[in-house]
């Protein structure tokens, strides 16, 4: 069957987006990929390259780059927002004033915002008046834009409150070599996707100090119940835990080169600090943000959360993360079923 073609704009230049843009270019929709950077949007249209992100992917001929925001969303129903949690309430700011028709805003980031300790689609929908959001649509799962963009075989999961509006999305991007799947606890997906991240920058850190693949394989599996323990404390289906957006990214992102959270930890783990990591990295490293924000919901929700607090002393306390671990290991003992029998009581 011919997919139906359509205008989706993309906002957010990055590696990600960048990505995002051709599968949908890919499925013959016609894309606009905004970039706040005009000589980045004016670079990718003249070379059909994202030199900065992704210097050996070539673009179409039907993805477009902007950089005047209200040009990139004119005639425009389907916007999708790939850029990093902090800049997100700034982002739709802007976009606001721009939309003079509702819009679908599908968010690809994963993060938790500190001190208001929301997710990103609450976030747009503090942001974005009634009359013009008519819903919101997250898409994640285990996915690196590298790989995506080489047209390797990934699978995603879009999710919404409303289920026709994600199996629109879910028809929008899908393709051979994308496929997605919908799950209808939005919740989870995002605290899954959000989460992962705190784990990914533990194992890196274990990679860094040289404790090889015993302590990661504890740190991903105990990590995930760590997820589980407070994605269900907000009202999240456990199952949604075991699917891609809870252990398939927790996997990914903790055994890639290709992740920044676990490449951040793993530097982190050989001595280096943080602040030269991050500005060395030049691009977002959602987990360490959103590791300040699980700290305070652990303490807010009177949830169990060792990994997340112990590394969040590593990053915001400058404790050694070798002494970190080793406090780790050393706390008092417990049954391993003790989690899931708490889940289920509390299901």
């Amino acid at each position: 069957m011919q997919m139906e073609q359509k205008k989706v704009t993309v906002l957010g230049a990055g590696s990600w987006g960048t990505a995002l843009a051709l599968v949908l270019a890919d499925n013959g929709h016609e894309v606009r990929l905004w970039s706040h950077s005009k000589e980045q949007a004016e670079s990718i249209n003249a070379t059909k390259k994202n030199e900065k992100y992704l210097p050996e992917i070539t673009l179409q001929d039907n993805l477009t780059a902007y950089s005047d925001l209200a040009d990139s969303v004119r005639n425009i129903t389907t916007i999708v927002v790939a850029v990093p949690t902090k800049a997100i309430r700034e982002v739709l700011r802007k976009l606001v004033p721009c939309l003079y028709q509702p819009v679908t805003i599908v968010h690809v980031s994963k993060g938790i915002e500190p001190g208001t300790l929301k997710r990103i689609s609450e976030m747009i929908e503090e942001e974005m008046p009634e009359n013009v959001l008519e819903e919101v649509v997250v898409l994640s799962g285990p996915s690196h834009a590298e790989e995506v963009c080489l047209r390797h075989p990934t699978t995603v999961v879009v999710s919404s409150k409303n289920l026709e509006k994600a199996e629109e999305i879910q028809d929008l991007f899908m393709n051979q070599h994308f496929r997605v799947y919908t799950n209808p606890d939005v919740i989870g997906v995002e605290i899954g996707g959000a989460l992962k991240n705190i784990i990914a920058l533990a194992a890196g850190i274990s990679d860094g100090l040289g404790y090889g693949d015993n302590v990661k394989a504890a740190l991903i599996t105990r990590g995930l119940a760590e997820i589980a323990r407070l994605g269900t404390k907000l009202g999240a289906n456990p199952l949604t835990f075991s699917g891609l957006t809870g252990i398939g990214d927790l996997i990914v992102t903790c055994t890639s080169v290709h992740s920044r959270n676990w490449r951040t930890g793993n530097m982190l783990g050989k001595g280096k600090k943080l602040n030269e990591i991050l500005e060395e990295m030049g691009q977002a490293v959602e987990g360490v943000r959103t590791t300040e924000a699980a700290q305070q919901m652990a303490t807010e929700y009177g949830v169990n959360m060792p990994i997340t607090s112990s590394l969040y002393k590593v990053l915001f306390e400058n404790v050694p993360p070798k002494y970190a671990v080793e406090k780790l290991m050393s706390r008092d003992k417990t049954h391993e079923m003790e989690d899931l029998v708490n889940i289920l009581i509390n299901e």
